[in-house]
Parts: structure tokens; C-alpha cells; sequence
């Protein structure tokens, strides 16, 4: 009889023991380190405009042609991870990351800075996935809380030191160095990633046939449907950011991102292997998670993208005071993330999830206290505290809350579209805020101008997490979320018809 490639998973780990302490530290720095990509750029944005004499529209390709490959591509990250093992994946990533972050740092100009960017995304669309699969898949499930609930604070840390770090070597060393700021964790996290975290796959890679039968057909890669996911952004994002010139390439794009949209509808639904298989959204809790997802990190995108510039241009902040500006989220984060997660499995997802976003929509209102003549003390600290306590109440329970709608086989899939929501939410509105306020090209080279379009954006933001919080309220479980997938693990239904197409189904039975 040949021999059959096993694929049995090595017992849970526990967060007590050096395998667990260093798996949870490696998904931390990845995450960290795609964190770090998204955050650490926004206070050297200025210095950027300044040595290339660039405008508005190019800072903003800055953040999203890396917003746009890392929500384009993330999904199809996650099915890597679970064909070829998550582990293998998120290594590659980490690599691609730090490579694509050096060419950054030495870029000569614009286009090879945007082009480095795009690649940077590449990177993070591979490592993203499997940091929070990793966790899932490998921890007991009584550790699993507290192991989420502290690589979403670690994580979150990360993404508010990347101001703070990004001020100093801004001031110091120049703004190229931010970028080479997440190679010494890559270096650091690959050796303990093939030391101490174990493999795993998805469900339908570990499947063997018995002797005798035919083993189950391994599932395509959806690369129409990757394609066409990633082309609407792209032309949404062109769009949204060159809509102030006008004329028939922007109104090209913005009708081709409607047409694209449509095309990966029709091809995830009548596809065998869909990338985003979209009677999984079937599930209410899914789809209420995954809309909260898309407007709490809009609304924190835009007003971290805006925040670090309004610090600088129109308070006169050096970008190391901007940067420091921000830590009171830092410690609110650390302090307290893990904490949330416990409660928040005690208290079910309702109300933290509602919670978090009226309390972070309120802090970001105490921002339109922040002009020319602000008092750290009196006016930026206090919205921030507000703002830093909210995001504590809900970025671990929206975690745990997405988890426990779904089967651990496929937690891959579901960070994947939960990721990819949260990435093109950041895009679209680092693309598009600017647009609604009225920011033009040079606004950024005028306090007058960047404040007035700061306060007209400030309550959009507010309003997304407003939406945010009254989708919670209306959607979610107050605490059913538990005895939901205990009930569908019991049952054998949670997650797996959702995956299965007909087509595929038909031919499984063939």
C-alpha cells in the first residue's frame, strides 16, 4: 500500500508553555509588522511631499497602493495558507514583507516608492492570514480567548507605536528609515516561526482517501475571482483619488470598478471553487461582523491618515510630537485588550460591539477641539483617551465575535474575508475622505485649508462608527455566540454547506 502523506494535528498549545509564548510572539510580530506598513507612513507623509515636491494625490498613493494589494490579494493569502500550510506562508510573507519594505526605504523616486508599496501589500497579504489561523488552529481552545484577546492588543500596540517610532526616525535619521524599521522583526520572527510554531491546513488539505478509494479533489485557486476583486479596487481607488481632475479616465474607471464588481459577484457565485464563497454571508452573525469591520476601520484609517497631518500642519507638531501624541492608545491597548476578550466572551459580542464603536465615534468628535492654538492637555489628550477606550471595548471582541461563527477548519477563510473587508475599508477611505471633504491637491501645504477640511471630517468618521455600533445593536447575540458554535460543531452543519458549492457537491458525489 503507498504511503500517504499524514496530516494529524500536534496537540494544542498552551499559553503557559515556551511553544505557545512563542507561537502567540510570532503572530504578534507579523501582524505588527503589516500594522507598522499601514500606521508608521502616515507621520512621514509630509516629510515624503516635501523631498519630492509632490502633491496630495501622491501622498495618498503612498497608503493605498499598499492598502490596495494587501486588501486585493488577501484572500487568496489565506488559500495559500490553508493548501500549503500557514506556517510556510506566513514565513514567505514575513520574507517578501521585509524585502519589499527595504526597496521602499531606498526608493529615488515616487513611482518606485508607490511601486515598492504595492509590493509591501503582496507581502502582507501573505503573512495576515495565517497570523490569526495560526492561533486558532493551534491553541487550546481554553487559552484561545486570552491568546486572541493579546495579539489583538500586542497587535493593536504595534500599529499605535508606528507614529510614535515613525516621529523619532522622521526627525532623526530621515523618513526613509520607517521603512526600514520592520526588517529587525522579520529577522527576528522567521527563526522562531520554523522553531516553534507548529503546521497546519485547511480541512479539505489534511482529508486522505482510505485505502482502495479516491482521495477528495483538492480545491482550485479562485484566480478569476482574485483578479476581478482586486481590479475594483484599483479602479475605485484611481477614481476616488484623481476625481478631482475630472475628464474620461476617471469616469472610465469609476464605471469599469462597477463592471468589475458586478463580474466577481456572478463569478463567486457560479464558481466551483469561489474565492469568497458568498453563501457563507448567509450566516447573520458573518455578515454583522464583517459590516462593523467595514465601518470601524474606514473611520480609523481616515482619522489616523488625517490626525497625523493635522498634528503637524496646523498644531505645528514635529513629527516625533505627532507620532507621541498618539501613545495614549498605545497604553489603553496594552493595559487592557486581553481583559476585553475575557469579558467580552462572559457578556457575549452585543454589548461591547455597541459600546466601542459610540465611545470611539465620541472621542473622535472631541477632536473638532483641535486647531491652530490646541492644548495637548485640554483638547487632543482627552479625545484620544475617549477614542482609545473604545477601540479597547471592540477590536478583541470583534475578533472573537468573527471566530466563533465559524468551524477552526476554516479560520483561514474567515480572517481572509474579515481582513480583506477591513483593508479595502481603510483604502476607500483613504481614497475617498479627502474627495468628501474637498482637500485639494495643496491643502496639506496650508493650516487654514487642512483644518477646515479636518473638521468637516471628523463627523463622517464619528458617523461611520455611530452605523457601526447600531448594526451590533441590532444584529448581534447578546450571548448566544458560544452555544451558536457549540451547537453547529455538535451539529456538523456550522460553516461546511456554506463552502461547498452545488457544483462542487455534484461532483463530489460523482
Amino acid at each position: 500500500m503507498p504511503l500517504t502523506p499524514s496530516y494529524d494535528s500536534p496537540p494544542p498549545l498552551r499559553l503557559a508553555g515556551a511553544h505557545g509564548r512563542a507561537t502567540l510572539l510570532v503572530t504578534v510580530l507579523g501582524s505588527s509588522m503589516v500594522m507598522l506598513g499601514s500606521t508608521v507612513t502616515n507621520v512621514a507623509l509630509p516629510r515624503i511631499g516635501d523631498d519630492f515636491d509632490a502633491d496630495l494625490a501622491v501622498l495618498q498613493w503612498t497608503v493605498n497602493a499598499y492598502l490596495l494589494t494587501l486588501a486585493g490579494l488577501i484572500l487568496l493569502g489565506g488559500a495559500l495558507g490553508d493548501r500549503f500550510g500557514r506556517r510556510r506562508v506566513f514565513v514567505v510573507g514575513v520574507l517578501w514583507f521585509a524585502a519589499a519594505s527595504f526597496l521602499c526605504g531606498i526608493a529615488p523616486d515616487t513611482h518606485t516608492l508607490i511601486a515598492a508599496r504595492a509590493l509591501q501589500g503582496v507581502g502582507g497579504a501573505l503573512l495576515t492570514p495565517g497570523s490569526l489561523a495560526i492561533i486558532e488552529a493551534s491553541f487550546h481552545p481554553d487559552d484561545r480567548p486570552r491568546a486572541i484577546g493579546l495579539w489583538s492588543g500586542f497587535g493593536g500596540v504595534g500599529a499605535a507605536l508606528g507614529p510614535f517610532v515613525g516621529g523619532w526616525l522622521v526627525d532623526g535619521p530621515g523618513w526613509r528609515w520607517t521603512f526600514f524599521l520592520t526588517i529587525p522583526p522579520a529577522l527576528l520572527c522567521v527563526p522562531l516561526a520554523l522553531r516553534h510554531v507548529p503546521e497546519s491546513v485547511g480541512a479539505s488539505r489534511r482529508k486522505t482517501a482510505p485505502p482502495g478509494e479516491t482521495r477528495h479533489r483538492m480545491p482550485g485557486f479562485d484566480v478569476t475571482g482574485a483578479a476581478l476583486g482586486a481590479l475594483t479596487l484599483a479602479l475605485a481607488t484611481y477614481a476616488l483619488t484623481e476625481a478631482r481632475t475630472g475628464g474620461p479616465a476617471v469616469l472610465g474607471a469609476a464605471t469599469g470598478s462597477v463592471l468589475a464588481g458586478w463580474a466577481f459577484l456572478v463569478v463567486e457565485r457560479r464558481g466551483s471553487d469561489p474565492m469568497v464563497p458568498l453563501s457563507i454571508f448567509s450566516s447573520r452573525q458573518f455578515t454583522a461582523v464583517n459590516v462593523i469591520t467595514l465601518c470601524v476601520y474606514a473611520s480609523t484609517a481616515g482619522f489616523f491618515f488625517l490626525t497625523a497631518l493635522e498634528l503637524q500642519i496646523v498644531v505645528g507638531y514635529s513629527a516625533l510630537a505627532a507620532g507621541a501624541a498618539m501613545l495614549p492608545n498605545t497604553a489603553l491597548m496594552l493595559l487592557f485588550s486581553s481583559r476585553s476578550a475575557l469579558l467580552a466572551k462572559r457578556l457575549g459580542p452585543r454589548v461591547p460591539l455597541t459600546l466601542g464603536p459610540l465611545v470611539c465615534g465620541a472621542g473622535m468628535l472631541l477632536m473638532l477641539r483641535v486647531g491652530p492654538d490646541a492644548s495637548y492637555s485640554q483638547d487632543i489628550l482627552p479625545a484620544l483617551l475617549v477614542m482609545g477606550c473604545g477601540m479597547v471595548a471592540m477590536v478583541a471582541p470583534l475578533t472573537m465575535t468573527l471566530l466563533s461563527s465559524v468551524d477552526a477548519e476554516h479560520a483561514g477563510l474567515a480572517s481572509g474575508i474579515n481582513n480583506a473587508a477591513a483593508r479595502a475599508a481603510g483604502l476607500m477611505a483613504v481614497a475617498g475622505l479627502p474627495l468628501l471633504v474637498g482637500m485639494g491637491p495643496d491643502a496639506y501645504r496650508s493650516a487654514a485649508a487642512f483644518d477646515m477640511s479636518f473638521s468637516r471630517a471628523m463627523p463622517l468618521c464619528a458617523g461611520l462608527l455611530f452605523a457601526g455600533a447600531l448594526v451590533a445593536f441590532a444584529l448581534l447575540p447578546q450571548n448566544a455566540a458560544a452555544a451558536h458554535h457549540a451547537h453547529g460543531r455538535a451539529h456538523g452543519w456550522l460553516m461546511e454547506p456554506p463552502l461547498v458549492s452545488p457544483r462542487a457537491r455534484r461532483r463530489t458525489a460523482d
